[in-house]
């Protein structure tokens, strides 16, 4: 689609969000959010008719891209047939997107429990743990992003915790891996993995093992900087939760449905947790939907004993007709393959040359479509371009990066130090290219930075 420039009618868009919509995370007249007038594929536009190729999946959703005509006509014709139906009924949308999304998950989680989104999903997730166990304590990792809900945001393991945390939510933080600011004093992926086994080993000890109900970890964890788990960590967590009776819970809400170049990045690892929570890029985000997968043990717990939780709209029929159509998009496709093979034959080797060429890059990290670039002063020491959860003028180099990024079409997806490269996942080989080098661009201004 061709974008027709309208200003006047964006100006308006514009003046109704700054005198009516509250935004998340924000200091409210300290922003200035772009007016978008309509997104197709891999791009959105705004109304002066300048095109971004979103290399933020919108926040890592749009994993089929925007517009995808088989998901808005499943969205129609469900609207035309049922708009909306109450949970405790059995519904051929709903039951045709669980059975989808079952047929996909790890080992024996094959229950679904739909929810909104993302971060209620992980309420749900520790809620059932907890009722399962018995026992009150939830461990988490710094470095780790869970959901901006009560329970959700207090496992989360950054910045934004901080002002909702009243240290009563019975949530324990541990350090997980991550060999280039490691914790531990490691040297090898091998050291890191063993360190950090020992340290979540201590911890549980030190907490109490009888008191841990479940451990919570994003399989990759994203919004902090897709940092890959070494080999052997995430089956060695397993180990500890079957060793002590808890509940492995994988947050896939970021990294799931193709992603990673496979339908959940558990596969990569060959591990199942208890329960897995998901949504984003189920339905591409395109109507509200999230989840949470449960083994049979657990399920097992609520056969006779009621489950004390439930939404509204728990398995809302447009929202699951949009996820049936994504996931058969996804198949027929082959967007799950595409991710990896452009992953591995396209975006990392780009981003290695960057990484050669550019000394404001500390590290390349990632697979498939799912991939970060640490960003640093100086890579010797590895300082960080901007201190951490820094804000204006301190933050200055990550916000000229990122204006520069978008004055040449690009749409980055910026955390802290770290920028991630996390296109749709059906993202055309030349689409990927002209956004590395705009990327290249815009890596020269933080390259101004650097010591």
């Amino acid at each position: 689609m061709t974008p027709q420039p309208s200003p006047q009618a964006g100006a308006a868009v514009k003046a109704a969000d700054r005198a009516h919509v509250f935004h998340s995370w924000s200091a409210q007249e300290l922003i200035d959010p772009l007016a978008v007038a309509g997104a197709e594929g891999s791009h959105f536009w705004d109304y002066e008719g300048k095109r971004y190729l979103d290399f933020s999946s919108g926040l890592v959703y749009t994993n089929i891209g925007y517009q995808h005509p088989k998901v808005v006509a499943a969205i129609q014709e469900q609207a035309a047939r049922m708009t909306t139906f109450a949970p405790a009924f059995a519904v051929e949308a709903r039951s045709e997107a669980a059975r989808l999304i079952a047929e996909r998950t790890p080992g024996d989680l094959d229950k679904i429990f739909f929810t909104n989104g993302g971060a209620d999903a992980v309420e749900h997730a520790l809620r059932m743990a907890r009722l399962h166990t018995g026992r009150p304590k939830v461990l988490s990792a710094y470095r780790s992003y869970h959901g901006g809900t009560q329970q959700a945001v207090n496992v989360t393991g950054d910045p934004r915790r901080w002002a909702s945390d009243s240290g009563t939510a019975g949530v324990v933080h541990f350090w997980a891996p991550f060999l280039y600011r490691s914790r531990f004093y490691a040297e090898t992926e091998e050291q890191e993995c063993a360190r950090a086994l020992e340290h979540l080993e201590t911890t549980i000890a030190f907490e109490g093992p009888e008191t841990v109900a479940a451990i919570i970890l994003e399989t990759i964890p994203g919004t902090a900087g897709i940092m890959m788990p070494p080999a052997g960590y995430l089956a060695g967590v397993r180990e500890i939760c079957d060793k002590y009776g808890i509940v492995f819970v994988l947050d896939e809400v970021m990294a799931g449905f193709g992603r990673t170049g496979t339908w959940f990045a558990a596969d990569l690892y060959d591990v199942v947790p208890d329960l897995m929570t998901f949504a984003k890029g189920v339905n591409s985000g395109y109507v509200p939907l999230g989840g949470v997968a449960i083994s049979a043990e657990i399920a097992a717990t609520f056969a006779e004993r009621p489950y004390p939780g439930g939404l509204t709209y728990s398995g809302h029929p447009l929202a699951c007709a949009a996820a049936v159509a994504t996931i058969n998009v996804m198949a027929e496709e082959g967007v799950v393959e595409h991710a990896a093979r452009l992953g591995a034959e396209v975006v990392e080797p780009a981003l290695r040359e960057l990484a050669e060429r550019h000394p404001s890059v500390g590290e390349v990290r990632g697979t498939g479509m799912f991939w970060a670039l640490e960003l640093v002063r100086n890579r010797e020491t590895r300082e960080p371009l901007v201190p951490y959860n820094a804000t204006g003028q301190a933050a200055t180099p990550m916000s000229a990066f990122a204006a520069s990024a978008k004055a040449h079409g690009l749409w980055p997806f910026v955390n802290m130090n770290r920028t991630h490269v996390v296109p749709p996942c059906n993202v055309s080989e030349a689409e990927l290219k002209e956004g590395l080098a705009a990327l290249d661009t815009a890596l020269s201004v933080a390259d101004e930075y650097t010591q």
